[in-house]
């Protein structure tokens, strides 16, 4: 219901009907007359005008003072001319500047100056009669005929006002109500929120510690339900020399758990949980090979320790060739071909699966690239929408070789080229690592003809800019897989089919 005027007391009726006029555009009526006319016993009647309305209280978006201020006659009485014959008013000539009152403009929808509030005959124009005498018989008929007609009136009455009321109130508010059964909404498969509460049970925070207390925080996921859990190396990597590793679902399920295997090239890592429970539920595995640059993207994690946390972005970029590393001076570096996205990946996302729109996982998020530290005072960088995931295709075989032996397995090429930035390609060394031959005796390289000095320009239709994009390129593929090389010696392009060879460990 309109508040507009709430409160007001309601105007008395004037003296004497005002004088008609002939049209709107006529002169306005004079003031009415004072006193009764005479001979006509009229009841005592106030000589003064009708009470001004209170100034209109102001909308919420205050204008700007000296503009769009609400017209001159909204919220105070009108000083010269008493008001034009015909009744309501005319609108003013100029719209006010947003609303009053509930929403309903002044002299709209709220109740007007002289209406049903007086009661009958109370309203501008209505003339006074005398009452006529009442009858001398049939008293008893006639006051229960006024009381049926008043209980019948009143019921009516207040059935029309109650309606007129609704009805005002409803052109006025500017209030929406939902409809009961918005507290059930169903969220409809593909939505984020269905995805993400599919997807949330069969993740893990993991917290790992060393045994001098060193440690941090990382995410996993439910691989397969005797109780792996897959998650990054460097995640669980304090706690693999006797440290001490726990994995706690959403429902806050706490478990202790193990690491079986650890690659640290592939940054991959398959813990296992103890005492793991019977009703997991390993996630979908998806096919990253099929992700398109545009792909919506959900990752879910544990920024900063803010447990099952989910985000969500798009595929940026396929085939982003990343070195990594958590920075240390023992640590070696990871490389990978990465899937990019702008889903938001902070420190604790690291482990956790990127997922499509169907709930598969794509990727595992693993780095990001960031101008600067910061964030809830621990000094550690932020996401700026650069966030780099390991292609579930590789990071599943990985995991399952980690799962089988415990050690991992990596392509390689029998070759050691150079790690600094370069835009050319991927050159050949002059040495190896520790003295050894840059090209391997009877290695893939080896019998492909290459030798020092050679650089690498195409791995398949893949352009090689560096070492490190070489070496991610080679690790998406098996041991056992032919390729082909592209390369140039001597300003002379030449290409070359080879098979990857195989190196176990990290050594």
């Amino acid at each position: 219901m309109s508040t507009e005027n709430e409160g007001n007391a309601v105007p008395p009726a004037p003296s004497a009907p005002p004088v008609p006029v002939a049209s709107p555009d006529a002169s306005p009526q004079g003031p009415a007359p004072e006193g009764n006319a005479q001979g006509a016993p009229h009841p005592p009647v106030p000589q003064e005008n009708p009470a001004a309305p209170p100034a209109a209280p102001a909308s919420e978006h205050q204008p700007p003072a000296g503009h769009g201020a609400a017209p001159a006659g909204h919220g105070a009485a009108p000083a010269g001319p008493a008001p034009d014959g015909s009744w309501p008013p005319p609108p003013p000539a100029t719209p006010s500047y947003g609303s009053y009152g509930d929403g309903a403009a002044y002299g709209g929808g709220g109740p007007s100056y002289g209406g049903d509030a007086g009661g009958p005959g109370t309203g501008w124009g209505a003339s006074w009669q005398q009452p006529a005498p009442k009858p001398r018989g049939g008293r008893g008929g006639l006051v229960a005929a006024v009381l049926v007609a008043a209980l019948v009136a009143g019921g009516l009455g207040g059935g029309l006002g109650y309606t007129l009321a609704k009805d005002r109130d409803d052109r006025g508010s500017t209030t929406v109500s939902a409809s009961d059964s918005a507290t059930q909404v169903k969220r409809a498969p593909g939505t984020i929120a269905n995805v993400a509460a599919k997807a949330l049970p069969s993740t893990v925070t993991i917290q790992a510690e060393s045994n001098d207390g060193e440690g941090g925080t990382g995410t996993g996921f439910v691989f397969d339900t005797q109780g792996h859990i897959v998650t990054n190396n460097h995640v669980v990597a304090e706690a693999v020399d006797g440290g001490r590793l726990t994995a706690t679902f959403p429902s806050g399920k706490k478990y202790d758990a193990e690491v079986v295997g650890h690659a640290q090239g592939y940054d991959v890592a398959v813990i296992k949980l103890k005492n793991a429970p019977s009703d997991l539920r390993p996630l979908a595995l998806g096919d990253s090979d099929k992700v398109a640059v545009g792909d919506e993207t959900i990752a879910i994690g544990a920024p900063f320790g803010l447990s099952n946390t989910v985000t969500t972005g798009i595929i940026s970029a396929k085939d982003r060739p990343v070195a990594s590393s958590d920075g240390s001076s023992t640590s070696k570096a990871s490389y990978m071909s990465a899937l990019q996205t702008d889903a938001s990946i902070n420190p604790g996302n690291s482990g956790g699966p990127l997922l499509d729109a169907s709930g598969a996982v794509i990727g595992i998020n693993s780095a990001i690239q960031s101008t600067g530290s910061g964030g809830f005072g621990s000094g550690q960088s932020g996401s700026i929408g650069l966030g780099f995931a390991i292609p579930i295709n590789q990071a599943k075989y990985v995991a399952q070789q980690l799962i089988k032996t415990g050690k991992p397995v990596y392509a390689k090429i029998g070759a050691s080229v150079s790690l600094e930035e370069s835009s050319d390609g991927a050159k050949i060394t002059d040495q190896g690592t520790g003295g050894a031959a840059a090209v391997e005796s009877g290695g893939p390289a080896d019998k492909a003809g290459l030798k020092p000095g050679d650089v690498i320009t195409k791995l398949d239709d893949h352009v090689i800019d560096s070492g490190p994009t070489l070496i991610g390129e080679i690790w998406t593929h098996q041991p056992g897989d032919k390729v082909t090389i592209t390369y140039k010696r001597g300003g002379q392009e030449h290409t070359v089919d080879l098979t990857l060879g195989a190196r176990e460990g990290d050594s």
